[in-house]
């Protein structure tokens, strides 16, 4: 993928901000933010395959069901964090891998924040 597709996030980047901040907003939050209708489609599917009726969920319900579901299936959320991981350039696949627990950790909890922030307006 290329890096001009990506769109630009302002980032809060100052003096105290750490290496894995800056990768975080320079690299992962764009990458998550292009990848966004993908990982709604995802989402959907696995709703549909898993025979969830998350339409019928309240939506307190709804965010803990995708919290859940991004914390518990672990082939679920390896195949979401694979879409993002696939956008990195080499060098930021290198970064990545230094510290991959962490930044794995964080791929998740942003995206678990993006779609409860999509359902929770429906």
């Amino acid at each position: 993928m290329n890096k001009k597709e990506r769109p630009v996030i302002q980032s809060i980047v100052n003096k105290s901000t750490t290496v894995t901040e800056k990768f975080q907003n320079e690299v992962i939050r764009p990458v998550i933010k292009m990848q966004h209708k993908l990982l709604i489609v995802l989402f959907e599917d696995y709703l549909f395959e898993k025979k969830i009726e998350f339409a019928l969920v309240s939506k307190d319900k709804k965010s803990q069901k995708i919290q859940s579901i991004l914390k518990t299936d672990l082939k679920f959320r390896t195949l979401v964090l694979g879409c993002i991981v696939g956008c990195f350039s080499v060098e930021e696949l290198k970064i990545y891998n230094a510290n991959r627990s962490e930044f794995s950790k964080r791929i998740n909890q942003i995206i678990i924040q993006r779609l409860q922030d999509t359902y929770s307006i429906n």
